[in-house]
């Protein structure tokens, strides 16, 4: 540079050559660089800033840094492209943009991608619902949560800024959305460490392992590249209501291996089976009849369980909650927490079985069932429900009864009980009789009162006349409602009215008693008869009147008048053998 003439050319000519020969050539030298398309670059420089790339224009481009943050490892001397904004500006600067280069051929590429399977790189922008944004060739793609990694992802802000690989799983061509997954990338290099782990498993190993994830079901647990489930029923030989109780996350625990399934790469674990066995632990000196204290830990229609040590249960069945015979839940009778005490009734250890029951506390109320409710006495039940032959009622807890449904009423007719008493309603009675055997108490409610038929006997003879309700029509007849509470019975052709018409419901009549019936309780009326036997005794006695006034009429002693023809055929004959014989 020392031998170079300045004075020459600040005068335009070098060794004889001319500035326009030299800026000709200078240009020559240079790239043709034309707007909007995209060029390689060289970097020159990186900063916090921005990053200054030269394409062999005669100036170099400045880019913001912010476009290669999906790029972190971006350096000096790195090529990259980029997309002419234009080849001047005012300022005669060269504009350049490398997200606009990314972005024109980042369509093909990330079809190349998922296509070929590519790995790509893509830097995390921010969240979205659901997952997060991640910029793929200067594409937004979506990463949903459950793909970031094989383990549950509890914190997804730690991702924000990073730059990772993926995986193009998904396109869809019409939207132009784009899924990508770094779990798949995981779970390639994770598949051949779960195949040579399970290869070498065996039931019965002890293995470590880490919880990975907690459920309602049972506890995942990582045991270094392949996963397995401890079900929550073999997490503790007693019951547990929830897993988290017992292991936390990120906790290390050793575990058994129960079973596995090579294909499936299902993987059986158990906790409790690394400890003793409760039953095992059981008081060896514990028998049927003995008392024991436990607590209730489930319950159901059908019974409870109570737990009387951790992993040692006992089932209440209902029918041993009560001396009733009444069909009842459990849940009656005790829930879910209560501190119990019962009595052993069966004890099988090696069946790990246990029956308990506490109604055997009490004393059975049958045993001197003779004493507290002999045949005869009078006692107050309360109504348990219906059949269509009578009641069953409760006197005590354990103690039911029947009250047959021709044994509530004497004047009644009772079709259904529901007609007579509710259920839940006091009703009095008396006991009738005792089947012990069976537990059967047979009791009646009319017995309380004196037989009203023998009353009933004496009032309503036949041919007596009562005033009567008709309070129902049926097809036969109808019933007629009469004093006492007690009710009749008249058949159609009996509810005839004088006029001619038929009797209604509601009507109040005159009714005569045609049949009177003490052993079946029935009274058969007749409205009709009320004013037809009147009228037939009326001409009764009017034809015995007419009568009578003929007998009263004087008699004349008529011999001719008497006589018969018979008589008159005899004297003929006689006349004629008189003749004969003269």
């Amino acid at each position: 540079m020392q031998d170079f003439n300045w004075d020459e050319f600040e005068n335009g000519t070098v060794a004889n050559i001319s500035k326009e020969e030299l800026d000709k050539a200078y240009d020559e030298t240079l790239n043709k660089v034309a707007d909007h398309q995209v060029v390689e670059g060289k970097v020159i420089s990186v900063d916090k800033k921005e990053v200054v790339v030269n394409i062999g224009y005669k100036s170099d481009g400045i880019i913001p840094a912010g476009e290669f943050r999906y790029n972190p490892e971006l350096k000096e001397g790195d090529v990259v492209e980029v997309y002419v904004e234009t080849a001047e500006d005012k300022k005669g600067q060269l504009v350049l943009s490398h997200k606009k280069a990314r972005l024109s051929k980042a369509w093909d590429r990330v079809n190349e991608a998922l296509e070929a399977q590519e790995i790509v790189q893509g830097y995390i922008k921010c969240r979205t619902k659901g997952g997060m944004i991640v910029d793929v060739f200067g594409i937004e793609a979506f990463l949903p949560g459950s793909q970031i990694d094989v383990h549950p992802i509890r914190d997804y802000d730690q991702f924000v800024g990073k730059t990772m690989e993926f995986k193009v799983v998904k396109i869809n061509q019409e939207f132009r959305n784009v899924v990508v997954s770094h779990k798949a990338l995981i779970e390639q290099e994770l598949e051949a460490q779960k195949q040579e782990i399970i290869s070498k498993l065996e039931k019965g190993q002890i293995l470590e392992g880490t919880v990975k994830n907690i459920t309602s079901y049972g506890v995942f647990v990582d045991l270094g590249g392949v996963d397995g489930l401890i079900h929550i029923t073999d997490l503790s030989w007693g019951r547990v209501d929830d897993p988290k109780k017992v292991v936390e996350l990120d906790q290390k625990i050793n575990v058994v291996i129960l079973d596995f399934d090579e294909e499936k790469k299902r993987i059986a674990l158990g906790l409790k089976q690394l400890t003793p066995h409760p039953w095992d632990a059981l008081d060896a000196n514990l028998k049927v009849g003995d008392h024991i204290k436990g607590k209730v830990v489930v319950i159901a229609d059908y019974g409870a369980f109570v737990e009387v040590q951790p992993g040692v249960e006992g089932l209440i069945h209902v029918s041993e909650m009560s001396w009733s015979q009444h069909l009842r839940s459990a849940q009656e009778f005790m829930k879910v927490g209560d501190e119990v005490e019962a009595v052993i009734l069966t004890l099988d250890r090696e069946e790990r079985k246990m029956s308990l029951g506490i109604k055997q506390l009490k004393e059975d109320p049958w045993e001197a069932i003779e004493v507290k409710f002999p045949v005869g006495s009078k006692h107050t039940a309360k109504v348990r429900n219906f059949t269509n032959f009578g009641v069953f009622v409760e006197l005590e807890e354990g103690v039911d009864g029947l009250i047959h449904i021709s044994d509530l009423s004497w004047t009644k007719k009772v079709k259904h009980p529901s007609e007579f008493t509710k259920v839940g309603e006091q009703i009095d009675v008396i006991v009738l009789d005792i089947d012990k055997e069976n537990r059967r108490l047979s009791l009646g409610h009319k017995q309380l009162e004196e037989n009203p038929w023998d009353v009933f006997e004496a009032k309503y003879t036949v041919g007596s006349v009562h005033t009567g309700k008709i309070t129902e029509v049926l097809e036969k007849g109808a019933v007629v409602s009469l004093e006492e509470n007690v009710e009749g019975f008249a058949t159609p052709k009996h509810l005839v009215k004088e006029d001619g018409s038929q009797a209604q419901q509601g009507e109040e009549l005159e009714f005569k008693v045609i049949e009177f019936n003490k052993d079946s309780k029935r009274i058969i009326l007749s409205h009709s008869r009320t004013f037809e036997d009147p009228k037939r005794e009326e001409k009764a006695a009017a034809k015995k009147t007419r009568a009578a006034k003929k007998d009263d009429t004087p008699k004349i002693e008529n011999v001719a008048a008497s006589t018969t023809l018979g008589d008159l055929d005899v004297l003929a004959n006689l006349k004629a053998q008189m003749e004969k014989g003269e």
